[in-house]
């Protein structure tokens, strides 16, 4: 009996044991539970929040000196990095209202190309202070002034020598001969092409609201007069020959220069709605029009056509100052094209480097 009270008490001692075992690893547990949950609900969100950076806006001041003295005229304060070389302008036309934006001209050296009113002043400047020198660029125009005042002159002035006025020509010697009908045909050709000029140039060109000196505006016109009363003498003369070939060379020279007419009309209108898309909206592409074909041949079609069209008029006029100018077109053409060649290319690579 002995014995076996002893046996229960060890068991039942075993057991308390086991049972305070227990209930201090639950305990443990609850505990190990509670923190672990306390630090989860300490923690946040699992993803952390994206840091804010603040960016410094650095501001610009510009100095501007006199290209020919070297004297400060003005500081212009207060220039954001996106800042660009029109707002330069503007704050120098208030400080100096003398000069209005057009008639200003900024260098970042002597000597150096006239900065573009688009440029920013982040790619120009090297620190906080910047430094450019002022030219006046004298009394300016409009391009759109220029443009009109260009192809308006050579068709009145064409008219004039077609009427054949009697200060021009001998009236006895014009009423004696007949006018061949390539005559008045060159005159259709040349109004028509002017007038296609005219039209273009209010309702199809996007002018730029860029201005240019009054010389470039009376340097235009005396090319474009001068040449076209050169031209309208020789064309409308009572002496004028038509050409070797007769009626086939004229009609298809009259064809071929509407083509080309027809040709340049088109890639204007697509030159001046281009797609925006990509980074090739410097350069159109052809569409539907079979007349934008030309683009898989050349860059510039408006140039080629242009060319073609007076070599059409000076095949079908088969006179020497129409040849004379036609070449002079064709040097012209070549300048602008590589003007426009290396202003896409800077367009393209300033682009390219944001």
């Amino acid at each position: 009996m002995f014995k076996r009270h002893k046996s229960l008490a060890s068991e039942r001692k075993r057991e308390l044991i086991s049972s305070r075992a227990t209930r201090s690893i639950l305990k443990n547990d609850l505990r190990n539970f509670h923190s672990l949950s306390q630090l989860i609900l300490s923690a946040g969100p699992l993803r952390s929040a994206a840091a804010v950076k603040h960016v410094k806006t650095t501001h610009f001041e510009i100095e501007i000196l006199d290209a020919h003295t070297r004297k400060q005229i003005c500081i212009v304060d207060k220039m954001t990095q996106k800042s660009t070389i029109h707002d330069v302008k503007q704050k120098f036309h208030k400080a100096c209202p003398k000069w209005y934006p057009s008639r200003i001209g900024l260098q970042l050296e002597r000597g150096g190309p006239f900065l573009k009113d688009y440029v920013t002043i982040q790619s120009i400047a090297t620190s906080s202070i910047v430094t450019l020198y002022f030219t006046d660029l004298g009394r300016q125009v409009s391009w759109t002034t220029v443009f009109l005042a260009e192809y308006t002159g050579p068709l009145l002035i064409y008219f004039l020598f077609y009427l054949r006025i009697p200060y021009i020509y001998d009236m006895k010697e014009s009423s004696r001969r007949l006018r061949h009908p390539v005559v008045h045909l060159a005159c259709f050709c040349h109004c028509l092409h002017y007038i296609r000029y005219l039209l273009e140039t209010l309702f199809v060109h996007k002018v730029s609201a860029g201005h240019t000196p009054l010389k470039n505006l009376i340097k235009s016109c005396a090319f474009y007069w001068g040449f076209t009363s050169w031209i309208a003498y020789y064309i409308n003369h009572p002496q004028y020959t038509p050409p070797s070939f007769g009626n086939r060379q004229v009609i298809v020279s009259a064809i071929n220069f509407l083509i080309c007419e027809a040709g340049n009309h088109f890639i204007n209108v697509v030159l001046a709605h281009p797609n925006h898309t990509g980074n090739n909206a410097c350069f159109p592409t052809p569409n539907y029009n079979p007349f934008t074909w030309m683009f898989f041949l050349v860059s510039c079609p408006n140039y080629t056509y242009e060319i073609g069209s007076w070599i059409s008029f000076t095949v079908m006029t088969q006179t020497l100052p129409v040849g004379i100018f036609t070449l002079l077109t064709i040097l012209l053409s070549w300048y602008l094209f590589l003007c426009w060649r290396l202003r896409t290319q800077y367009l393209k690579s300033s682009h390219n480097s944001r």
